[in-house]
């Protein structure tokens, strides 16, 4: 069986850790996207607001792709 996927790049962020927000990342896009299939973590870094730290990943997520 063929399948074409598609990848777009997601930004998730958190107070609790860089966990918290790859989760927050993969829940959000299930909410809207229908078939996920790989979230791979690209980056991850730190803001620091007001001296509390926000956890953010850089994530590329893969769903397959239904067509128009």
């Amino acid at each position: 069986m063929e399948s074409v996927y598609k990848v777009i790049e997601l930004v998730g962020t958190s107070t609790k850790s860089w966990e918290d927000a790859a989760r927050v990342v993969v829940e959000t896009a299930s909410k809207s996207l229908r078939d996920l299939r790989v979230a791979e973590v690209k980056e991850m870094d730190l803001k620091i607001d007001s001296g509390e730290l926000v956890y953010r990943v850089k994530m590329d997520v893969s769903f397959k792709y239904q067509g128009e």
